[in-house]
């Protein structure tokens, strides 16, 4: 394997240097003197912002893009053999390194490298502690899976040992990553064209707790089925959370935080007392909606207070994070109706925001749902229906097929007919126009309309509001 020597830039190319991750990993080689270079198949905000800074972005992926003075070329799993790129690097011997590795390489250049796991959650969990570690005054360097109004972007490099980042279990990315702490927000089945079942992903959490070394520490919610077989026998120290008020399941806990006293004000902002281990230590003021929120900050404050942050320090953090991008995030208002954007694209994720929903001002609840990946929506088919049940009418559009073809198996109208089952209204459109145009003509002023998915489904919104 390629080891990069930091102290010693070198010339690097990304094949697909738009994305979320790879944009902030050349702009952190970039920073430290590294010349950076990458393709994409279309121009993006992203893209852009990168070519100001002086990285050379090459628009359309052809193996002319290949160039004999490159010393290292990153790809991502979403990048496949046959692409013409990868094609060419492969043939002129030049030294290839996935993402995943690249960023276990960087976090090793940290003396604390905080890297955050689990199903759901992991942006905005770590939006949360970079917040906190920035009004701390710590300087951490940032890269978070969204654009993070308050650094302006998806990455910040700072100048201090910390390093924080997201660790995604596709494609076992993040056992490539080397934490010294780790966080577990939650473990469900989810990427099962990668994955076998719930137990093979389970697996693959108890490798990422190990990693973490020798005096590490591993901050894990207790809610999670069997808390202890992701903790038993690790070299480091572990520290539980959970959002329902009672001891911990694993004998030997460090310390055990859980969230009493919920509330939600009219905005659907959540609120309650901090206890650590049935005492109370804190009241706690979030600007952000709904029960998984308030979860995600106990993590979020067990970090920091693990970095012997104070708790004034950590509510006025914790008070300034607003949300993510594409996190149940106000998009504008237009008739009356408000219309809200979110990433739900797993049952569990639905249902989240869909009873956050409920907190929040509203007359009827609109969700335009895009179903995101064949694969996913065969799963949990009739999950998607159930959870989508909290909202009061839903619009679907196609599945978004993402890196997966058309199997001609499965479609929304399969979706449709299980919402109907459920004595759900649910109405299906092949086109957005189609959707737009229903939209206007039928939502009402006081409505909520939240358009849901991973894919391209924001945009629905965004042409409402003529953006």
């Amino acid at each position: 394997m390629y080891q990069v020597d930091f102290h010693h830039p070198v010339r690097v190319h990304f094949i697909g240097i738009g994305g979320i991750s790879m944009s902030g990993l050349a702009e952190l080689l970039h920073t430290m003197g590294f010349r950076v270079s990458g393709s994409d198949a279309k121009k993006s905000k992203i893209t852009e912002h990168l070519a100001t800074l002086g990285i050379t972005i090459l628009y359309g992926q052809r193996s002319s893009n290949i160039t004999p003075d490159m010393d290292l070329v990153v790809f991502t799993s979403a990048v496949k053999e046959d692409n013409p790129e990868y094609q060419a690097v492969l043939q002129a011997g030049i030294p290839l390194m996935d993402r995943a590795e690249l960023v276990g390489q960087v976090m090793k250049q940290y003396a604390d490298s905080i890297a955050i796991s689990g199903t759901h959650g992991k942006t905005t969990t770590t939006s949360m502690i970079s917040l906190i570690l920035l009004e701390a005054g710590l300087d951490p360097t940032i890269s978070v899976g969204g654009i993070l109004d308050n650094i302006q972007g998806n990455i910040r490099i700072g100048k201090s040992s910390h390093f924080i980042t997201e660790a995604c279990e596709y494609t076992n990315s993040f056992l490539k990553f080397n934490p010294t702490r780790s966080i577990i927000l939650n473990v469900e089945a989810e990427h099962l064209d990668f994955f076998k079942d719930l137990e093979d992903v389970r697996h693959s959490f108890r490798l990422f707790a190990e990693r973490l070394p020798e005096g590490g520490l591993l901050i894990i919610n207790d809610d999670i089925e069997n808390t202890s077989y992701f903790t038993n026998n690790l070299p480091c120290d572990f520290v539980t959370y959970s959002i329902n008020h009672r001891e911990s399941t694993v004998a030997g806990a460090k310390s055990h935080y859980s969230a009493t006293n919920i509330t939600f004000d009219n905005s659907g902002h959540g609120h309650y007392d901090l206890t650590q281990n049935g005492k109370f230590i804190s009241h706690i003021d979030l600007n952000v909606i709904g029960i998984h929120n308030i979860s995600n900050s106990l993590p979020a404050i067990a970090l920091a207070l693990s970095l012997n942050i104070s708790i004034d320090v950590i509510k006025k953090g914790l008070s300034s994070f607003q949300g993510t991008e594409r996190r149940f995030q106000y998009k504008g208002e237009i008739g009356g109706v408000t219309i809200i954007d979110d990433y739900a694209h797993h049952p569990t994720e639905v249902i989240a925001t869909l009873s956050a929903a409920r907190n929040y001002p509203h007359e009827t609840i609109w969700c335009v749902f895009q179903p995101h990946t064949y694969t996913r929506m065969k799963a949990f088919l009739k999950e998607f229906a159930k959870a989508l049940t909290l909202a009061d009418k839903i619009v679907l559009a196609d599945i978004y097929a993402a890196r997966e073809v058309n199997p001609g198996d499965i479609s929304s109208e399969d979706l449709q007919r299980e919402l109907f089952k459920l004595g759900k209204e649910a109405f299906y459109f092949e086109s957005f126009d189609e959707i737009e145009n229903f939209l206007l003509e039928n939502c009402n002023n006081g409505d909520l309309l939240i358009t849901m998915g991973a894919g391209d489904v924001v945009t629905i919104g965004e042409a409402l509001l003529g953006m």
